[in-house]
């Protein structure tokens, strides 16, 4: 989602005398700018820092500043795992953005525990059932709405049909074992099978997720959460399905230094042809393009391959979407800038221009895009969503997953270990 340069804890350090705390004193403050002008200035804090998407969404906000004269929409975007890093400092301090990034669930819950977070059940009725119900979901916390989405999707495998032609893969794999065949297959036609930002360690976590998923099963996600333990046979297997996949040396050279949203990253890897796949979200063609060339017709779609053996399904997803949600306290107007933000007009202008899936059921006509396509139509049949570990558990938790997954694909952690962690914090969590 969601959603690391940085660990959560490491950055908090490195930014306590720069950036950050810069960001601690400016947020909160909403309203008058104390000049003679009567401007509303409007805080918003997002992570789009690639092209298309900050440049379209960068003209919305001059189009609302037009049709608003007495407002001002200041953007402020950050890569992803530094938005997390200076959000749980916010969070801490009491004082969020007038208008901030959300994937919903238990980050969001506990900022909302906070008393820091505006209910929009209210000021949002007339218009926001207009919206998909499944991309709502993150952002309901007791029936109360905390949040509207703007962009709603799936975790899955981008992949290169050239490169897997060359490597004589005629389908993509449906299974694990399938899937580490086809790995072998890449490796021995010269192809380098995977892209991964082995330096921001969310893109990581996706793997045991899934894994976990169809291991355990999805419920057993939740079930582990509410009991604060993971160290259930299940869980063990996902990550020693994902030992077997990382002793097959799949991934780039470098990737340990890797980042997501770089030239030299996973995106432009397999934008460039450099890798054959990438497990990543909605966003990933995009960005591809944005960070490299973009493969074209070549790009392809395939969900999370079904371990056999395993309790969980093909058709059960992984994922989530972004959303917006505004500080306790805002002015009228960053409520307004939601609204504006989710019409059907501005909806298609999102679909068309940056690839996102449609959230607004009117734009649904601009979904043109063949694999978004797919991944729309894997969504409307999905008989199980989980969201982001690291967004629907508390954020020590989600932090913990993916810092142990990360430190599983380095080698420095068992399978065993991964889950003796995560439990770990979740205890110290109660």
């Amino acid at each position: 989602m969601g959603d690391p340069a940085l660990s959560r804890r490491g950055f908090l350090a490195a930014s306590a005398a720069g950036l950050g705390m810069t960001a601690l004193s400016a947020c909160g403050g909403g309203g008058s700018d104390g000049g003679s002008s009567g401007t509303t200035t409007i805080e918003w804090w997002n992570i789009t820092t690639t092209e298309p998407a900050k440049g379209v969404w960068a003209s919305l906000a001059r189009q609302f500043e037009a049709q608003n004269p007495k407002v001002k929409i200041k953007i402020v975007a950050l890569e992803n795992e530094a938005y997390k890093s200076k959000m749980t400092a916010l969070t801490a301090s009491g004082k969020l953005p007038d208008i901030f990034h959300t994937w919903g669930g238990g980050v969001l819950k506990q900022q909302v525990d906070a008393g820091l977070v505006e209910d929009l059940t209210d000021s949002t009725k007339s218009w926001s059932n207009s919206l998909l119900s499944v991309a709502r979901q993150p952002y309901l916390l007791d029936d109360k709405v905390y949040g509207i989405p703007f962009d709603m999707g799936m975790i899955g495998f981008w992949y290169n049909k050239a490169l897997f032609e060359r490597a004589g893969i005629s389908a993509p794999p449906t299974t694990w074992s399938a899937f580490l065949d086809a790995v072998r297959k890449l490796k021995s036609a010269g192809v380098t099978p995977i892209a991964l930002a082995g330096k921001e360690k969310w893109p990581g976590m996706y793997y045991w997720a899934y894994l976990a998923m169809r291991t355990a099963g999805i419920d057993a996600l939740q079930k582990a959460s509410d009991s604060k333990d993971f160290t259930g046979a299940g869980f063990v297997q996902a990550g020693q399905h994902l030992k077997d996949l990382v002793q097959l040396q799949p991934f780039q050279t470098g990737f340990l230094g890797a980042a997501y949203s770089t030239p030299t990253g996973q995106a432009a890897a397999v934008g460039n042809g450099k890798a054959a796949m990438e497990l990543m979200g909605q966003w990933a063609p995009q960005t591809q393009k944005s960070e490299g060339k973009g493969i074209g017709k070549d790009l392809g779609f395939f969900p999370f391959p079904a371990v056999e053996g395993g309790k969980g399904s093909l058709t059960e997803v992984f994922g989530g979407g972004g959303g917006h949600a505004v500080r306790k306290g805002a002015p009228q107007t960053a409520i307004d800038f939601l609204k504006f933000f989710a019409s059907a007009a501005n909806d298609r202008t999102l679909v068309t221009k940056t690839g996102v899936i449609p959230v607004v059921n009117a734009a649904a006509d601009a979904l043109t895009d063949p694999n978004l396509k797919a991944v729309n139509e894997q969504l409307k049949t999905a008989t199980g969503f989980q969201l982001y570990l690291d967004q629907a558990y508390a954020p020590a938790v989600g932090q913990e997953v993916n810092d142990s997954v990360a430190a599983l694909i380095a080698g420095s952690k068992s399978p065993e270990q991964v889950t003796q962690s995560i439990t770990k914090t979740a205890k110290e969590e109660q």
